[in-house]
């Protein structure tokens, strides 16, 4: 009799070893989804005020939304997830926005080269915004948004 209550507390202080590890794992989960979330919660709202000046850059109209540097030269060999990840590579620990004017090289509304040259007046205004951004204090996860905007 003593052998098997022996057993059970063996196999019950087994179960609760167990039980112990599976909810830190489920804690460190939850942490990262979280942080990863923060990331891409900051990356949108970057991305979303980018957007907010575009419109109102394009429509000349005020805004209070943070001035952007709009690059006029849709044909300049950007690529967001290289961007994105040199951004990560260096470490940054707030956000970065990139936006290009790409409207005149999906339109071909120039001559043979098309997008080299910014064009005064687009009549099909078409942006790429791409933000990057870490989760904040933490910054141990970082997000980017890539977005086609039209105003």
């Amino acid at each position: 009799m003593l052998y098997i209550a022996l057993i059970m507390l063996v196999l019950l202080a087994m179960l609760g070893v167990i039980g112990m590890q599976v909810s830190g794992l489920q804690e460190r989960m939850a942490y990262n989804y979280r942080t990863l979330n923060l990331a891409f919660q900051n990356a949108e709202a970057g991305a979303r005020t980018a957007e907010c000046f575009v419109e109102a850059t394009v429509n000349r109209t005020s805004t209070t939304c943070a001035s952007v540097s709009i690059n006029p030269i849709c044909d300049d060999g950007f690529d967001a997830s290289d961007w994105a990840k040199t951004k990560a590579a260096a470490g940054a620990a707030t956000g970065a926005v990139n936006v290009r004017a790409i409207g005149q090289c999906i339109s071909g509304n120039s001559s043979l080269g098309m997008g080299r040259t910014p064009i005064e007046e687009d009549p099909n205004p078409v942006f790429q915004v791409t933000a990057f951004d870490t989760d904040g204090t933490a910054a141990s996860a970082t997000a980017a948004v890539d977005t086609i905007f039209r105003p």
